[in-house]
């Protein structure tokens, strides 16, 4: 259980995505995760990163329900 308040490291913010910590950082810089400095650090709040996982967990829902419609559509199924 992590605090909806919470500040993860970057780290912590990769391994919760299940990426590499370099991927994470890109997807920061990119702007498509709120971040903020602590000295030379990144810190993301866990709130911004689990608004994020909503919305790529249900871009990735719409894009397979649009595959399975093209799918019924040709009768490949």
């Amino acid at each position: 259980m992590i605090p909806v308040e919470a500040e993860l490291t970057t780290q912590e913010a990769a391994d919760m995505l299940n990426v590499s910590r370099p991927f994470l950082i890109k997807l920061l810089e990119k702007g498509d995760i709120p971040f903020t400095m602590v000295g030379r650090h990144r810190r993301v709040r866990a709130e911004d990163l689990f608004a994020y996982m909503t919305e790529r967990d249900q871009a990735r829902s719409n894009a397979l329900s649009e595959l399975a419609g093209l799918d019924a559509e040709g009768d490949l199924i």
